[in-house]
Formats: C-alpha cells, sequence, structure tokens
C-alpha cells in the first residue's frame, strides 16, 4: 500500500514538471548573401550575345581582357561613356587566311581596343565628331591607330587606312554605351597597315667629260685664223699706200724737172 502511495506521488510530480526538455543544438554562423547587381548595370558579352553572330568578337573580348575593362568603366561611371563597333562572324571569316593567329597577343589586344571609343557617340552625331577619332588602341597619328568616321545620310563609313566598313546596325544604345554593328574588322594601320616602301638611295652622279680648254681656246687654227684675218689685211693696206705715195712723189718730180 505504501509502495502504490510512492509510485503515485512520484507520477504526480513529473506530470506537473512536464515534458524533458532537449539541449539545443549549436547554430552555424551563415554566411551573407552577395549583394544582387545593381539595376542598370551593363555587360558588354551579354549584349553581344543577346544580338546573335558576334561569338568571335566575345571570345576575343574575354581572352584579351578588354570585356572586363568595358564594364569596369561602364559600371564606375568613368568618362563619357563608350562606343563599340562589333563585326560580326562573317567579317573575321572574311578576313585572309591566318590573320589572327599571326598576332601576338598584344597586337590582337590593340585590335580589340581599336574597336572601343571612350566616348558614347549616338547615330546622329557621327556628322559633327572630328576625325580622325581617338580609339583606346592609342595614337591617332599616320601609321598608328588613326580612325575616320564620315556620315551621309542615314548610313555611316568608317576608313582605318587599311580598310573602309560601313555601320550595318544599332545593337544597343544606353547613357553610358553605344554598340554598333560593322561589316568588316577594323583592321589599323600600326598592325596591317602596308609600310610605305623606303625611299631609293640616289644614283651616283656620272661625271660628263669635259674637253681640255687647250683644244678650244689655244687651238693654233684659232691664233692663225685670228691673225689673218685682222693683222694681215692691216699690213696689205699700209703697204699699198706708201707705195702709192712714192711713187706720185717720183712722178712729180719728173714734171718739174720736164718744165
Amino acid at each position: 500500500m505504501q509502495r502504490l502511495v510512492l509510485l503515485l506521488s512520484v507520477a504526480i510530480a513529473a506530470s506537473a514538471q512536464g515534458p524533458a526538455v532537449a539541449p539545443a543544438a549549436p547554430t552555424t554562423p551563415t554566411t551573407p548573401a552577395a549583394p544582387a547587381p545593381a539595376a542598370g548595370t551593363t555587360n558588354i558579352t551579354g549584349v553581344l550575345a543577346k544580338a546573335g553572330q558576334f561569338n568571335t568578337f566575345i571570345r576575343l573580348l574575354k581572352s584579351t581582357g578588354v570585356a572586363a575593362q568595358i564594364d569596369n568603366q561602364l559600371n564606375n561611371s568613368f568618362g563619357s561613356g563608350m562606343t563599340v563597333f562589333a563585326p560580326t562572324d562573317n567579317a573575321f571569316t572574311s578576313l585572309a587566311s591566318g590573320t589572327l593567329n599571326s598576332l601576338s597577343d598584344s597586337q590582337k589586344n590593340a585590335l580589340i581596343q581599336y574597336h572601343v571609343l571612350s566616348t558614347a557617340i549616338p547615330m546622329s552625331q557621327f556628322d559633327t565628331v572630328s576625325n580622325p577619332l581617338r580609339t583606346q588602341a592609342g595614337s591617332t597619328s599616320p601609321g598608328q591607330y588613326p580612325l575616320n568616321v564620315t556620315a551621309e545620310g542615314q548610313q555611316v563609313n568608317i576608313t582605318t587606312g587599311v580598310v573602309n566598313a560601313t555601320v550595318d546596325n544599332t545593337l544597343y544604345t544606353g547613357d553610358q554605351l553605344v554598340v554598333y554593328q560593322v561589316n568588316k574588322v577594323l583592321l589599323p594601320m600600326a598592325i596591317a597597315g602596308t609600310p610605305a616602301p623606303a625611299p631609293a638611295p640616289l644614283a651616283p652622279t656620272k661625271t660628263k667629260g669635259k674637253t681640255p680648254t687647250s683644244t678650244v681656246a689655244d687651238a693654233p687654227e684659232a691664233e692663225a685664223s685670228t691673225d689673218t684675218s685682222l693683222a694681215a689685211p692691216a699690213r696689205i693696206v699700209t703697204g699699198g699706200g706708201v707705195a702709192v705715195v712714192h711713187v706720185l712723189g717720183l712722178l712729180a718730180c719728173v714734171w718739174w724737172g720736164l718744165l
């Protein structure tokens, strides 16, 4: 009887305390999520991929690091925007066989930089730009990286000194970026230009033979000719005059003697 009362007392006390609580598991620190990209950011390769037919240009933009450079400048609001001339895959196919493979890494970088201007130029402003335009490739000096753009109505022509290209389409227009489709790869003079031939050395001047002066000025014939034409006639005239006067004098004496 006493055991039963004890068991009942223990059961009543346990039910009053409630169910046992398991110890809390240790918490694992969480890594903060990466911030979502800001609205309005521009990705040059994304623009080209969306347009299609620019696979070769996209590959070169990535391998040279120019794509990251463009995105960094655009998304940090550096400068006054950018203009990109994007050649199609067909434009690259039209290059002479082995053209890209023959370029060094630095030349490939310069080639892609040559397709980028450090300012955003809308289509309507091409007729007011001052040529040559400066690209991100560098100098506009003759034989380097000058780029000339002219607008005739709705057509925009590009001249590098090596190729003449046209703008076929506007792929993207924004406050900081304008992307145009061009029908040819823009080859700069510094990479693909044919150097002007060096001037030919001057031919040695041939010394023409001169006739010795003695054969002309000191020729005996000349002296003889001079003496004959001038002195001889003078002596003849003078001698003849004396003879005539002498004869006339003798005749006068004879005449007076006869008288």
